[in-house]
């Protein structure tokens, strides 16, 4: 796989790119905080100027080749640190001058991390061609239907899967509230049990919690759906 790798300098330039990006940008993240929040700045200097002041050198991709290679990348968890290191802690131990000691104090601890990150990044875009044979346009309608509508939809409307949810863990029944309960407060109900259904962020008004008269249970969204909190309800 390595063989194949080497032969492809799109690969490898991409990656000795990003850990050069990750290098310099670790340097100006560091300081942020003292100042982004002084006056508006009155000019703007390009990520290629940064590169070419700090490298000597830009890489050129084809359109979309850098989109889709960070793509299989972030899939295959490639540059994670604990396989490439943490960037924003080696630049700062690294006491060189120039890009290309660092190039070489960096390979010198690093030796096989850009060819393995390559590998394994390789490895997912191979996986990703196969399934870009199976995408046709009536699938890419249904994404897409799937994103504005459905998702949308659940959403601002998951409190009926979080009480089915918690009643099938306590092996009794739910319902949504009626308008008349609403009106009260009560989302719903886990058996006999009323409930209150808000997100986490509510416990820090502890004003409105007062207004309530039914155990609260907390939703936090997260990728991939949502976490859900709650006290022991009777």
């Amino acid at each position: 796989m390595y063989k194949q790798i080497r032969k492809n300098p799109i690969i490898i330039s991409f990656f000795v790119a990003t850990i050069s990006i990750a290098a310099v940008f670790s340097v100006f993240a560091k300081n942020y905080h003292r100042v982004g929040k002084q006056k508006k700045a009155q000019f703007i200097i390009t990520t290629k100027e940064l590169m070419v002041d700090t490298t000597g050198k830009v890489e050129t991709y084809p359109t979309y080749a850098t989109q889709i290679i960070n793509l299989a990348n972030r899939n295959a968890q490639a540059t994670r640190p604990s396989k490439v290191g943490q960037m924003s802690e080696l630049i700062q131990k690294f006491d060189g001058r120039t890009y290309r000691q660092w190039e070489t104090w960096y390979t010198n601890r690093y030796p096989n991390a850009i060819d393995r990150a390559s590998g394994q990044t390789w490895a997912m875009l191979e996986k990703m061609k196969k399934t870009m044979n199976s995408i046709n346009k009536p699938m890419v309608r249904r994404w897409v239907s799937e994103l504005i509508l459905a998702k949308t939809y659940i959403g601002l409307k998951f409190q009926k899967s979080i009480l089915k949810k918690i009643a099938s863990m306590k092996n009794t029944t739910s319902r949504l509230s009626n308008p008349e309960e609403e009106a009260r407060g009560i989302d719903g109900y886990i058996g006999a049990t009323a409930v209150s259904i808000k997100p986490v962020t509510y416990k820090s008004q502890p004003l409105m919690q007062d207004t309530i008269r039914a155990p609260i249970i907390y939703y936090e969204k997260v990728r991939g759906g949502i976490n859900v909190y709650y006290d022991s309800l009777q």
